[in-house]
């Protein structure tokens, strides 16, 4: 026990409060803007963020995933906040959606996740960045109507929003953005290793503040405006909402509303963790079916206190991996650090531009979507690349359920593909003048290899010698068994003479 104490101390000082206090900078204004998106109060999502930074990383086993709202449940949660009407109804919901969750890691169903081909979780990743650098650019370029977290993708390049970006830029906000990115690559050069105990976050915020102080005190016309910095809003939890109890069971909308918002955070959980476990250098892996129970009872904490959803969210684990985060201290951290800035620093938080921290998520943006991976992808082959590109495609194009969906259908497609031709040879050779052909069936035949199988026994030429050998088979499936036998019928009357190796025979004689 001193031990991991000690280990745990030793992380926390040299990694992990770094890591924690640049994740803590990108979570605050996702906080605020996705619960301005789902149209919850704003401390719903600063409370979800502490909740999933404290209470989830502490129960989960997860080193580096960071739970907290989620841009990817905004929709749903809208949806349904305007169907159920109420508030305090609505925080019913999210109770289900966690006991819902916890249900599945008891069960031990979170082993869904390791289905999911690493093509398209590293698609996946890709598209995330992609989006993370198209919205972010906006704020680095001074715009000042900060409401990125409910843009789709594409609105973001329609003509009216590129006009009106035209209208909303700032001179001030692009320097600050534009030296902040140069202080986050000078910090990665080896000189700046004398200064590697203050994160760079931390620097990069302290120059857009500085910057911004003196713009306003010296240059008027650079002046940012308060859109252009982040907003914690007076009273934050001065008129929490709490869940009436007493409806539980008025209304069966509740509950189908609670499954789905549960389903839903199931499934971007998995694959956030799946995701982050692939970018940890350690290849430390995450036991899914502890991490629903964390996130289970996380949401349903949220419920109770009046918190959005919460799931792991990639984003935020990307930033703890990018900040060279080592253990879930880092995640502790963020979520203690949310806390208390809230409570005791709102003023300080109220100084710092959305420059800065668009900054921040921009070099995390690029390092989930470096050129290099996709040179890397392509060169495994197209099994391997068609997937991985599709899957971004879809997500830019439609949402991160609806695009994993789609480029897992494509990665099965070429599973089943190579599966009609592995799980046979066919030899042919002529003896004696006679032509004879062996079908060699390997490890295990299913059903997946029915009409393939079927058009091979159709091509076979009449006074022939077929010799169908299963000798290898561990398992035939009774579809394959079935055409053999009805094949062995056919022979006859094509004057074909069939042999067969550990091939049981089933009954055809009543099929129609």
């Amino acid at each position: 026990m001193k031990r991991t104490l000690k280990y745990y101390r030793i992380m926390w000082l040299r990694h992990d409060f770094a890591a924690g206090l640049s994740v803590f900078l990108v979570a605050l204004p996702l906080c605020l803007g996705i619960a301005l998106a789902s149209g919850a109060p704003m401390y719903a999502g600063l409370l979800s963020g502490m909740i999933g930074g404290i209470i989830v990383a502490a129960i989960s086993k997860s080193p580096l995933a960071v739970s907290g709202p989620a841009a990817g449940l905004t929709t749903i949660v809208a949806a349904y906040l305007l169907s159920l009407g109420n508030y305090q109804i609505f925080l019913l919901a999210v109770i289900i959606a966690g006991a819902f969750q916890v249900l599945l890691g008891l069960l031990k169903l979170g082993s869904i996740a390791n289905y999911f081909p690493s093509s398209v979780i590293k698609g996946m990743l890709a598209a995330i960045g992609i989006m993370l650098i198209a919205k972010q650019i906006p704020l680095a370029l001074g715009y000042d109507r900060p409401d990125f977290w409910t843009s789709d993708f594409l609105n973001l390049f329609s003509s009216g929003n590129i006009t009106e970006f035209s209208h909303h830029m700032s001179n001030a906000s692009l320097i600050i953005a534009a030296f902040s990115l140069l202080l986050r690559v000078l910090m990665r050069r080896s000189f700046a290793k004398k200064v590697h105990f203050i994160p760079a976050p931390l620097l990069i915020v302290c120059l857009g503040i500085l910057f911004s102080l003196f713009f306003t005190n010296t240059a008027g016309f650079l002046a940012l405006e308060k859109p252009q910095l982040v907003n914690i809003p007076p009273g934050k939890f001065s008129n929490l909402t709490f869940p009436e109890f007493n409806r539980l069971f008025s209304n069966l909308q509740i509950w189908k509303a609670g499954m789905v918002i549960g389903l839903l955070a199931t499934m971007e959980t998995l694959l956030c963790i799946e995701a982050i476990d692939k970018l940890d250098k350690h290849n430390r892996i995450t036991p899914v079916n502890r991490e629903l129970i964390a996130q289970g009872i996380g949401n349903m904490t949220c419920g109770l206190v009046g918190a959005i959803p919460l799931t792991a969210v990639v984003v935020r684990g990307a930033a703890n991996v990018d900040a060279g985060a080592r253990t879930k201290m880092s995640a502790i951290t963020h979520g203690v650090l949310l806390l208390l800035a809230v409570v005791l620093l709102p003023f300080v938080l109220n100084l710092i531009p959305y420059a800065s921290l668009s900054a921040i998520l921009l070099i995390t943006g690029y390092n989930l979507t470096q050129p290099k991976l996709y040179k890397n992808m392509f060169s495994l082959g197209w099994k391997q690349f068609l997937p991985f590109i599709l899957t971004i495609i879809m997500i830019l194009v439609t949402d991160l359920l609806i695009g994993v969906s789609i480029g897992l259908l494509l990665s099965v497609y070429f599973i089943i593909q190579n599966n009609f031709k592995a799980e046979y040879k066919i030899t042919r050779t002529v003896i004696q003048g006679i032509e004879t052909e062996v079908i060699k069936l390997n490890s295990n035949v299913t059903f997946l290899n029915k009409v393939k199988l079927k058009k091979v026994l159709d091509e076979v030429s009449e006074h022939s010698v077929l010799t169908i050998d299963g000798s290898n088979c561990n398992f035939i499936d009774y579809d394959i068994l079935e055409i053999i036998s009805e094949f062995e019928n056919k022979a006859k009357d094509r004057h074909i003479t069939l042999y067969t190796i550990n091939i049981e025979k089933v009954n055809v004689t009543a099929i129609h």
